[in-house]
């Protein structure tokens, strides 16, 4: 009830927001996709409002917080690769003769947890870059600024260490495996967005919490704060928010392991459980409308065949070139633009077609042991940055520039990568399409948005098969701006599916950017609205 109440209350304070902003001279920021009305207008805005929602709950809940508790557990014991080899040994070794006798194994996840408050698993850590030059120097890009890759498995690890925290509680500090019976390990990641760009002159604070729980399952959110000197007497600003999906095990069984229920003390607590119930709910629903089960809409199927009339000839005869697209790009008509603007002028622009299979970049590599988890395995956030890395690459090549990212739009973990393992990350351009923007002073900016997919699999050398054991998807916007009525450009390009396959990729990754454009549409507006206020 209290969470239908906030939605409505957040819903009518942003539409009223955005009629007081039809008579300000401060100018919204549009969107540019085609797809929106393919897409469930309440799903879309269950999805944005959800990121508005847990962000003003999760500053409340933090106020409860026991501060001698918020320190993160480490995710990787500093033991030695020989010590650790020998403990592998002598499990394997247990587990093989408990296999060969009949001797039942004791099931500890029979006894019940004990229940935790939602703010006990809540942990930070600040990564003090205003004051610290040499830590700066060391997450400082290329570009001179931060990188994000580095950020993001900090977010894994920080996951990682509050669903332990959940389960063990809130007054462990570190982690003695042999001791457990259990272990965690992430299952995806639904959504990492970047809400405000991300810059190197101030501390970012890392924290997160549990925010709803299953029977072995934990829904985590996770945000990094910019943060204000206290000189300046300005509010921390949330740049990022995550939200990871966290599954127990049995260590002996690897069956499911039970977690600790949560106490719902406060409204606050009643609002972030149902949300992160329905965040789960919305994920099976999700799994069940994929396009791997289910055919294409009507509108999919019609804007498959726009592409094909448009492309499909050039394509087919390998004349890629520069062709003249004509694309009468147009704005999503939402609550929070406005009525005043022609949303349906288009834009010419001149662009190279490139086959979706001619984007194709890839990494081999050796997994080794300095980059292990406390399991044992290669650590989950170090192949996160590795596929960011590939398709931040991949993505600067296909702009021909410098891009930015802006969201995280999914990652499913389906195997553990081994120690020693030779794991192949292939990276390919799955989607394009440019994005109009208003500035503040006015200008009007044309900007080119990418959606990338990276795959990791690991390789058996015997027999030459490999297994997928990581499905990566990230969205970038490219830095250089295309201005004017028209957009001729010899650098700007467009990525074109040339066989089913190839269709049902792009118009996957059609959906994941529709979602992550009205989220970040939405925190502009949010944006203008508290400036104005």
């Amino acid at each position: 009830m209290y969470l239908s109440q906030f939605r409505h209350f957040s819903s009518l304070h942003y539409r009223c927001a955005a009629r007081r902003a039809r008579f300000t001279t401060s100018p919204p920021v549009y969107n540019s996709l085609q797809v929106q009305h393919q897409l469930s207008s309440a799903a879309v805005k269950e999805e944005t409002q959800d990121v508005t929602a847990i962000d003003s709950l999760l500053s409340i809940v933090k106020l409860r917080v026991d501060p001698r508790f918020g320190s993160i557990m480490p995710m990787r014991i500093p033991s030695l690769w020989a010590e650790a080899r020998l403990a592998i040994g002598q499990e394997e070794e247990s587990l093989s003769l408990i296999a060969r006798s009949s001797r039942s194994v004791v099931d500890s996840s029979s006894d019940k947890p004990p229940p935790r408050n939602m703010h006990d698993s809540y942990t930070e850590f600040v990564l003090p870059f205003a004051s610290d030059p040499n830590l700066l120097e060391e997450y400082v890009n290329a570009a001179g600024g931060i990188r994000t890759g580095k950020l993001m498995e900090h977010l894994d690890s920080l996951a990682g260490s509050i669903s332990y925290k959940h389960v063990l509680g809130p007054t462990k500090s570190e982690l003695k495996v042999e001791e457990m019976g259990l272990y965690i390990v992430t299952a995806g990641v639904e959504r990492i967005d970047m809400l405000r760009p991300l810059t190197p002159g101030h501390d970012l604070r890392l924290s997160g919490q549990v925010i709803y729980t299953g029977r072995s399952s934990m829904e985590v959110v996770v945000r990094i704060e910019k943060v204000h000197s206290k000189e300046t007497q300005e509010k921390d600003e949330t740049i990022l928010l995550g939200r990871f999906s966290m599954v127990c095990r049995n260590a002996r069984t690897n069956q499911a392991y039970p977690v600790s229920p949560l106490i719902i003390s406060t409204k606050e607590d009643k609002a972030l459980f149902s949300i992160g119930q329905e965040l789960k709910q919305r994920r099976a629903s999700l799994v069940q409308r994929s396009l791997s089960r289910v055919p294409p809409s009507s509108q999919e199927a019609a804007a498959l065949h726009e592409i094909y009339l448009k492309f499909g000839e050039a394509i087919s005869q390998h004349a890629y070139g520069h062709h003249k697209t004509s694309p009468e790009i147009k704005f999503v008509h939402s609550d929070f633009t406005s009525a005043s603007q022609d949303l349906s002028t288009g834009l010419d622009y001149t662009a190279e077609l490139v086959p979706m299979d001619e984007t194709r970049t890839e990494r081999c590599m050796l997994m080794f042991p300095q980059e292990r988890n406390v399991h044992q395995k290669i650590f989950g956030g170090y192949l996160m940055r590795l596929a960011y890395e590939l398709g931040f690459s991949n993505a600067s090549m296909f702009c021909r520039g410098r891009v930015r990212f802006l969201a995280l739009d999914e990652i499913s973990f389906k195997l553990p990568v081994p120690i020693g393992s030779i794991l192949r990350l292939d990276s390919v351009i799955l989607y394009d399409d440019l994005v109009r923007q208003i500035e503040r002073n006015g200008e009007e900016n044309v900007y080119q948005l990418v959606h990338v997919g990276v795959k990791a699999n690991v390789i058996d050398i015997k027999t030459g098969t490999e297994k997928t054991t990581n499905e990566f998807r990230f969205t970038w916007r490219g830095e250089e701006k295309f201005t004017g009525d028209g957009i001729e450009s010899q650098k700007l390009r467009k990525v074109v599916p040339k066989t089913y396959r190839d269709a049902i990729l792009w118009l996957e990754a059609r959906r994941a950017v529709a979602v992550g454009d009205e989220i970040r549409d939405l925190m502009a507006k949010r944006r203008e609205t508290t400036t104005e206020s």
